[in-house]
């Protein structure tokens, strides 16, 4: 079964990584993937419901970390396209009051129903010892005073705690892309702040450095191709000082380029040789 959680988180991050280059922005691929986790969560209820478990350990694993890693990428980037599609503007003062209502909405749900119960507290202080009761079926106590939600769900498919811990995982990725949206400098994800990398700036063009940034994202080269490619760009922005805007826009503008699709990369492999034999004849 932990097998069976690898293969998937695997999977989902090449998908992610695969959309991230071909989708032409942000709301794009947040439909891509949510139609893409809709058909895998579809296709792991079938094969569970058919050949259910073989120890309570698995079923346990399963409700526990597999499925809510599913559910929870699911119930994220179906939330993210909502929100893309129902942005107002690009930019300016009604774009950031936008984003940052939905991240009072989302820390007000979090204030109210999630940070003050037990499950949360039992969830996040990584106990086991009540697992059984909360990520196996059949074990749905109604004297718990459970969310009216519980009557929908499938009980072949749901001890109900396993959305709360979708939930969970969904309600965090989302904060983390507002955060990002109001302010990059503040995602928790970039480790480059703005006070250690204040000498730094970027004296190219800004296709320049899309360029470098997809040379070194479709080349697998930083973090074994484990990155996508906005968590690399937010990096460089941040690094340098530059805002870049929509990257994937300017990157399909580029493939249609007439003459050299890789300007920028031309001339740096030019201006590094001509460095070398400089070097080498002083």
């Amino acid at each position: 079964m932990r097998h069976l959680l690898h293969k998937i988180v695997s999977d989902i991050q090449k998908q992610e990584r695969k959309l991230s280059a071909e989708a032409s922005d942000f709301m794009d691929e947040a439909y891509g993937m949510t139609i893409y986790l809709k058909e895998l969560l579809g296709d792991i209820k079938e094969d569970i419901i058919n050949e259910g478990f073989k120890t309570i350990e698995d079923e346990i694993l399963f409700f526990k970390q597999i499925k809510p890693t599913v559910l929870g990428k699911l119930i994220y980037y179906n939330k993210v396209f909502r929100i893309e599609t129902a942005c107002p503007t690009s930019n300016g003062n009604i774009y950031e009051s936008y984003f940052t209502m939905h991240l009072r909405e989302l820390k007000q749900e979090y204030t109210e129903h999630v940070c003050n119960s037990d499950f949360y507290r039992y969830y996040r202080s990584g106990r086991t010892d009540r697992d059984e009761q909360y990520f196996t079926l059949g074990k749905i106590n109604c004297y718990d005073g459970l969310n009216s939600f519980v009557f929908e769900i499938d009980t072949k498919f749901s001890t109900y705690f396993d959305y709360k811990i979708a939930k969970i995982i969904a309600n965090e990725l989302v904060y983390n892309y507002l955060t990002t949206k109001l302010s990059p400098e503040q995602n928790p994800d970039v480790l480059l702040q703005h006070e250690e990398t204040k000498d730094f700036f970027w004296t190219q063009t800004k296709n320049g450095l899309i360029e470098l940034i997809y040379a070194l994202y479709a080349y697998d080269a930083i973090s074994h191709g484990k990155i996508g490619i906005r968590k690399i760009s937010m990096v460089f922005q941040i690094l340098f000082r530059v805002s870049l805007n929509d990257i994937h826009n300017s990157f399909h503008r580029m493939k249609t380029r007439a003459g050299s699709r890789t300007l920028f990369l031309d001339q740096l492999k030019y201006s590094l040789e001509e460095y070398m034999d400089r070097e080498d004849n002083p």
